[in-house]
């Protein structure tokens, strides 16, 4: 077994003991903390190699190594041959391939096949030195289908616009994954959420599954509240993260080895892709993309410096096999947003309205909105949802929204408004006809003489249509006209010209009743139709 040896500043520090001090073997060894047989056996090896103290200054450490710890001989015959030597590299794939493995394991089944092999405490002393001589990316434990890493390139890349000439930059978003350092890039117009989580489902897509971690930076895009301990993520990756079955755990703000994996990715990506179509010209984003597919091909089939394999070999190895599956139909885009519901209990969505059960008016509610539909929650229940419409302003309401009142409102026409004035008389139809005819718009017509009904029910058909009478005498298409009328009781005195049945009315804008019919849209607006 290899003579372990002590750091070369405790070696000299005994020859200076010994020679120096003139301090006895064991009170060398109780100073240095080491055995007094440690002690003798660097005096014996100072000895044998014909050193005198005080050492040279032109001898440094390694030739002081070289003369204390010879290279030793080569076995002659019948010397006993050296012992099997563990293949660490094996090592260290088992451990990275199953979470299950561990040293202890691999070296029984070493000394299995190896029965004179070392003992237990040499072969785990002997894994962490070679581990010890890895990068820093391939140092760290991480488990095979455990965690992708996730970032953003320092460097863009420039797309010239066909059309106008100017240039544009382009983000490079680069995704890896832990066990395998297997990479995935890809061009990006913004770093907003939309790009975001796309990027994100197309890397799953690439490595076809998902691992059990997301590893990304506190980027403002996914994070809504960093933290060092408990940062609050977007809603929506949040929502990604649960359809996909994965944990999103991001870094601790100035904790470089929690993204090392992605952070030496992003330098990969930056040196081998990004500088290699530095002197390219693109004219759209797809270009750039296939681009940087055909280069990180390239980079996932380049052989490791100190790994027998490379980026590919190991994926196909150890990631994924271990990989979860992906859902059947990937995450479609959804945002999320905060509102309280306004009195005319609706809720507005970029520009257009929509209506929630008046019962929540002015109450906090969580609007979640696709470019297809708008759902509205409240305490996490589903109590709306519309086809998203893209007018603006406009408005999207369901009649069930509405209260009873409200929706008896709607249910008036102005045809049926103007078959319920034809039943009270012939005048209050005219004046119904001439209120919708002279507001500048037809639902203020509309509204007008709806108020005509509620007189009704207060004063009667009979002084309704005598009221009607004067009004249209008088040309008074005014509400408060007619309700002055009502009561001051001019409607009970006698008219000084009498208008009859047969007379029109006099009003340019007055064509009759059958030049057109109103129909009323969703939200109660008019719209004339020419008859």
């Amino acid at each position: 077994m290899p003579e372990r040896r002590l750091p070369m500043r405790q070696i000299k520090e005994v020859l200076r003991l010994h020679y120096e001090a003139h301090l006895s073997e064991r009170q060398i060894a109780h100073a240095c903390r080491v055995s007094r047989s440690t002690v003798q056996r660097y005096l014996e090896r100072t000895a044998a190699a014909n050193l005198d103290w005080p050492l040279p200054q032109s001898l440094d450490d390694s030739q002081l190594d070289r003369l204390l710890f010879p290279p030793t001989q080569a076995p002659t015959e019948g010397r006993q041959p050296p012992k099997p030597q563990p293949d660490f590299t094996r090592v260290h794939q088992e451990l990275k391939a199953n979470k299950s493995v561990t040293l202890q394991l691999l070296w029984e089944e070493f000394v299995e096949q190896h029965p004179e092999g070392a003992h237990y405490s040499w072969f785990c002393e002997q894994y962490r030195d070679w581990a010890r001589h890895l990068d820093v990316v391939l140092r760290q434990d991480h488990r095979a289908g455990e965690k992708t890493f996730v970032d953003h390139a320092g460097d863009t890349i420039l797309v010239i616009d066909p059309t106008t000439g100017q240039p544009r930059s382009a983000y490079v978003f680069v995704a890896v994954l832990g066990a395998s350092n297997y990479t995935y890039a890809e061009a990006t117009w913004t770093r907003s959420l939309p790009d975001w989580i796309g990027s994100h489902t197309r890397a799953l897509g690439f490595f076809g599954g998902a691992t059990r971690l997301i590893v990304p930076d506190q980027w403002k895009a996914g994070v809504d509240r960093p933290c060092y301990w408990d940062p609050e993520l977007n809603r929506t990756y949040q929502e990604w993260a649960t359809h996909n079955g994965v944990a999103i755990v991001p870094a601790r703000p100035g904790h470089a080895r929690d993204k090392a994996k992605v952070e030496q990715g992003v330098l990969l990506v930056q040196r081998w892709i990004v500088a290699a179509l530095r002197k390219r010209q693109f004219f759209s984003l797809a270009q750039v993309n296939d681009a940087i597919a055909e280069l990180i091909g390239k980079l996932n089939q380049r052989p490791f410096r100190k790994l027998p394999d490379s980026r590919l070999e190991l994926y196909q190895k150890l990631d994924r096999p271990a990989l979860q599956p992906l859902p059947p139909r990937p995450y479609a885009f959804a945002e999320w947003k905060k509102e309280r519901v306004r009195l005319d209990y609706h809720v507005e969505v970029d520009g257009h309205y929509y209506s929630v059960p008046y019962q929540l008016a002015q109450q906090p509610v969580e609007i979640r909105y696709t470019a297809t539909t708008v759902e509205v929650l409240y305490r996490g229940k589903r109590v709306a949802s519309h086809a998203r419409s893209w007018d603006k302003p406009g408005t999207t309401t369901e009649a069930s929204h509405q209260p009873k009142s409200h929706q008896r409102y709607r249910e008036w026409t102005p045809t049926r408004l103007l078959e319920w004035a034809e039943a009270i008389g012939p005048f209050t139809r005219r004046l119904v006809e001439a209120m919708l005819v002279h507001k500048p718009h037809p639902e203020a017509g509309y509204r007008t003489a709806m108020g005509l009904r509620p007189l009704a029910r207060q004063y009667g058909d009979e002084r309704l249509e005598a009221a009607a009478t004067r009004a249209v005498r008088f040309k008074l298409y005014r509400l408060e006209n007619i309700r002055s009328i009502l009561k001051t009781r001019l409607d009970q005195q006698p008219l000084p010209m009498l208008v009859t049945d047969a007379e029109p009315v006099a009003h340019d804008n007055i064509r009759g009743a059958a030049y057109y019919s109103a129909v009323v849209d969703e939200q109660g607006a008019v719209e004339e139709v020419a008859g």
